[in-house]
């Protein structure tokens, strides 16, 4: 999460602007009575504030935050169903640590497993392990310690007095793994982009392995533009390096998104287990998964890619408990949540819904593309998200200027610059997730639509300097 300073350094408010800032209404009972000012921000207050007051400042201060269901940023779910929320408030007060307290909640987890791991075609569903974490960042963090523990056990003659490992990736991967590799020293290699590929490319990346390769990443679904790696194909490049070279370099797919998504609309796309070099998957429950945020999860093909050192048993609350996170305590109510989710929906429901969400994403891109200012460079017709920029002719504004005068109407949609190779191209891009529905889309249409004749109006981009463009990470 983001770092933050303790205060601003403005002045605190005065007396008399604590006083104004409290609605006299917000006692409880005598208007006049109770406090006589908001309490301060920056410290703990004095004593105590009934309840509903509290509710009330707290509540008023948030309807500032951006409406979640309008953020076509995010790939995190911003709906479920209420059913849901009832059993995530029943469970949030678990503690998914406490495996002997909560019984019911651990069995649960290993259900989920067990189900991600037949989605994923593992070769043996029932010894496939796993495990439930806090999203896909510290998911794709363990999958790394995994492949670092591995290559180190290979090669404990060298490592770490003459060797340095490294990890072979796209540019375009999620920030996550940039910090697996600052965190963990290990040196990035990364495959930069190239003309109209905005990902990882099999060869490319073949070529950056050595035998201090720890494994390579490959993307189900780019953050960027919404595109699949070829995954594949990366295996079969993978193959032919280790016929030449004898190097034996194991594949990480992060599926944060994809991976609930490919199983379902793209079943004829070979991408996971069933590709003998994918060593393990990681997803993410609270995107695609339809679970509001808080649960990811990691698999590994087999016991074998996971080092038995890195998994601890801890003897926790009467029970010897096995386990393998960053975290320690945690809720289980967004395990709960996928459960419900995965008994709710099955295999058909998941199908309709990821459907339901592509389709929009088509629909909504074809609209952009018939408002005639836009080049499309994805259609959504991968993850139910597509990426454009402006046409060359288009000199009046930028895509930063659509993004910012759609905020003004309520829309979040990011307006980022491309890494290396591409820093020349700016996009928008467009997130449809369920409960984006195909009114929403319109709206947003018929919105931009309105904007345009002003946007088209300018003389010039508002935003000249390009250095305070900064890219989109999401």
């Amino acid at each position: 999460m983001p770092l933050h300073q303790g205060s601003h350094s403005k002045a605190a408010p005065s007396e008399e602007h604590r006083r104004l800032a409290l609605n006299p209404f917000f006692g409880e009972a005598d208007p006049t009575a109770e406090m006589v000012a908001a309490p301060p921000t920056h410290q703990l207050p004095d004593g105590p504030l009934p309840p509903l007051t509290a509710y009330r400042l707290v509540h008023d201060e948030l309807m500032l935050d951006g409406n979640s269901r309008l953020n076509l940023a995010t790939f995190v779910t911003t709906w479920m169903e209420p059913q849901a929320g009832v059993l995530m408030s029943e469970c949030r007060d678990k503690n998914m640590i406490d495996k002997d307290e909560y019984p019911r909640t651990a069995v649960l987890e290993r259900r989920c497993v067990a189900m991600l791991a037949d989605l994923w075609n593992a070769p043996d569903p029932m010894t496939t392990v796993g495990c439930s974490t806090t999203g896909s960042s510290e998911a794709c963090m363990l999958a790394g310690l995994a492949l670092k523990r591995r290559w180190s056990s290979r090669n404990s003659d060298r490592y770490p007095a003459s060797a340095r490992p490294n990890l072979v990736m796209g540019v375009n991967v999620q920030v996550c793994w940039e910090k697996f590799c600052t965190f963990w020293e290990v040196e990035a290699r990364q495959v930069p982009m190239d003309g109209e590929r905005f990902h990882l490319d099999p060869q490319a990346a073949a070529e950056l392995c050595d035998e201090n390769t720890i494994g390579v990443v490959g993307i189900l679904g780019s953050t960027f533009d919404g595109s699949y790696e070829p995954i594949a194909d990366l295996c079969a490049a993978l193959d032919d390096l280790q016929e030449r070279t004898g190097l034996d370099i194991p594949v990480h797919v992060d599926g944060a998104s994809g991976a609930m998504v490919a199983p379902f609309l793209d079943k004829d796309l070979v991408w996971d287990f069933r590709l003998p070099r994918v060593s393990s998957i990681n997803t993410s429950g609270h995107k695609y998964g339809l679970v509001y945020p808080g649960v990811g999860w990691a698999l590994w093909r087999s016991p074998a890619e996971l080092p038995e050192e890195l998994v601890f048993r801890v003897n926790y609350l009467g029970g010897d408990m096995p386990t393998f996170a960053l975290n320690f305590s945690r809720p289980g109510a967004q395990v709960v949540a996928q459960y419900y989710t995965f008994l709710r929906l099955g295999r058909e429901g998941f199908r309709a819904v990821q459907q339901a969400s592509r389709d929009i994403a088509m629909r909504l891109a074809e609209g952009f593309e018939a408002l005639g200012d836009f080049r499309l460079l994805t259609r959504g017709d991968e993850l139910p998200v597509f990426a454009m920029t402006t046409k060359p002719e288009i000199t009046a504004y930028d895509v930063f200027d659509v993004s910012r005068r759609l905020r003004e109407r309520g829309w979040l949609v990011p307006a980022y610059t491309f890494p290396a190779n591409r820093q020349d191209l700016s996009v928008l891009r467009v997130v449809c997730r369920n409960g984006f529905s195909s009114d929403l889309a319109e709206l947003l249409l018929d919105d931009l639509r309105s904007l345009l004749p002003e946007l088209r109006a300018q003389s010039h981009p508002l935003q000249r300097d390009k250095a305070a463009q900064t890219a989109f990470h999401h």
